[in-house]
């Protein structure tokens, strides 16, 4: 359709998602405004931020949406998923209970997401390394065994934020450019389910949080 090689043409949808309070808010404010929120309130509803990312040469708009983490605010789901090619599903490394949630939040992506979506598992606050109750060692086995990729981050001080939504951003940017080159087959097949899942066995790489 002609839409291939103009940068414009990018325009990826991610989803972060997690327990109120793991820090999605102030991991997004980190990654389009550099900015973070000592008094961040718990997130009514759904937010998102454009940030512009060049990859390849080509100019790609990241849409990030953060939602609500509360139960309350669940009704949003499906509409808060359309759409979306890539997500963060977040937990604090301080909070044992956030970690435990992450399959939960699993299960939601994959009813409301197509499968090849790019995720990864992000362990979040990785600057409370003091009060730590998930070891990263859970964190990298949890990934592996989901098929994720894993990276341990803090929108405090900045570290590995940029770092995980790049990857993200790549991933799906991999995947769109493997789309375009089989289009032929792609379109004859319309098997968008099956496009490259085996990638969680073959390319997935551990982003550990920096020593403190």
């Amino acid at each position: 359709m002609g839409e291939e090689e103009t940068g414009e043409e990018y325009l990826f949808k991610i989803v972060v998602i997690g327990d109120s309070a793991v820090g999605k808010s102030n991991l997004l404010s980190r990654f389009a405004r550099d900015e973070f929120d000592h008094n961040s309130k718990a997130t009514i509803g759904v937010e998102f931020q454009t940030q512009v990312v060049e990859i390849d040469g080509k100019e790609v708009k990241a849409q990030v949406w953060d939602t609500a983490g509360q139960e309350r605010f669940r009704a949003v789901t499906s509409a808060y998923y359309r759409g979306a090619v890539g997500a963060l599903i977040v937990y604090d490394i301080s909070r044992k209970t956030t970690f435990e949630s992450v399959k939960r939040w699993l299960d939601e992506l994959n009813t409301h997401c197509d499968t090849t979506a790019a995720r990864m598992l992000v362990g979040n606050k990785c600057d409370l390394e003091n009060i730590r109750e998930v070891s990263m060692e859970d964190g990298k086995s949890l990934a592996e065994e989901e098929g994720l990729f894993f990276i341990e981050t803090s929108a405090l001080d900045s570290t590995n934020v940029n770092k995980a939504f790049e990857i993200v951003i790549r991933e799906i940017y991999n995947n769109i450019s493997r789309k375009i080159l089989n289009s032929d087959s792609y379109k004859a097949e319309l098997s968008v389910n099956r496009v490259n899942i085996d990638l969680s066995k073959q390319n997935k790489s551990t982003y550990t949080c920096c020593s403190t």
